[in-house]
């Protein structure tokens, strides 16, 4: 790897990640809106859940949850595509 500090944030915001958090990606959430829609939908489906949903990355991150199954039809059933990371 090279020395340049971009690489080196990079590998540092991956290591810091909660080992619980689960991702997905999600290419058709494209606004804060349909982020909104997402984030809702897996709280209100599985309470006691945490969602970041950002549209510029395409990526959900949910804590409170180990239930891969059960988000990706959340997500579904709210009109979009997840993607497993």
């Amino acid at each position: 790897m090279c020395g340049c500090s971009t690489h080196q944030t990079e590998a540092s915001q991956a290591v810091d990640r909660p080992p619980d958090v689960l991702s997905l990606k999600v290419e058709d959430m494209t606004c804060g809106h349909c982020a909104g829609t997402i984030r809702k939908a897996i709280e209100t489906g599985l309470p006691g859940t945490s969602v970041e949903a950002d549209p510029a990355s395409k990526l959900v991150s949910v804590l409170g949850s180990t239930d891969l199954v059960s988000i990706k039809a959340i997500v579904a059933e709210a009109g979009y595509t997840p993607i497993e990371v």
